[in-house]
């Protein structure tokens, strides 16, 4: 996929030049615009049994997948408020932001409408809200954004192997799921 203009957006030339989709700059009126890296945010809510939480994607991309509560990080925001918001949005729940916990970043490729979007995905950790036993028992509760989310499901994530057997969305999340069983193992 190659994200290309054919016009300048400013003067409507047709010499734009496309620099390794990083930058579009137009010989006739010296428009610049940089295509920049855009933040976006993942939650991984578990329970002390290592069950963790995701959402059944009710889009493109990956429709059908599984993916960790989150999104695009809004203007003005700081990743930790836009964890918090998209688990108010997506799943219906008000995860304690003292209790949200930074634990990586990692790339990500996000294909929408034949334009591919470089992301840099953050993501945190929330322990299950105390009033639950099990993300199975919490799952009845949460209140799914119907253009996002298409259900909810519970899976074991103890190991390596648990994570490969995943049908995830995203690699960010594989690569983040994989340090989640790394950084449990040391504790």
């Amino acid at each position: 996929m190659k994200n290309d203009f054919n016009l300048c957006p400013m003067c409507g030339s047709k010499r734009i030049e496309n620099h390794q989709n990083r930058k579009w700059i137009c010989p006739d009126c010296g428009f610049d615009l940089y295509c920049n890296v855009a933040a976006a945010v993942g939650v991984i809510i578990y329970d002390d049994n290592s069950n963790v939480l995701f959402e059944v994607r009710a889009k493109e991309p990956r429709k059908g997948f599984i993916a960790l509560p989150g999104g695009f990080v809004d203007f003005d925001e700081s990743a930790e408020n836009a964890a918090v918001r998209e688990c108010k949005e997506e799943i219906g729940v008000s995860v304690e932001p003292a209790s949200v916990s930074f634990l990586c970043t990692n790339p990500n490729t996000y294909p929408y409408k034949n334009i591919e979007y470089k992301t840099c995905d953050i993501f945190f950790t929330a322990p299950l809200p105390k009033d639950f036993s099990s993300i199975e028992a919490f799952i009845g509760s949460l209140k799914a954004q119907e253009s996002e989310v298409l259900g909810f499901v519970s899976c074991h994530v103890a190991s390596k192997s648990d994570v490969e057997k995943l049908p995830l969305a995203f690699e960010s999340a594989r690569a983040t799921l994989l340090k989640f069983v790394e950084e449990k193992g040391k504790k």
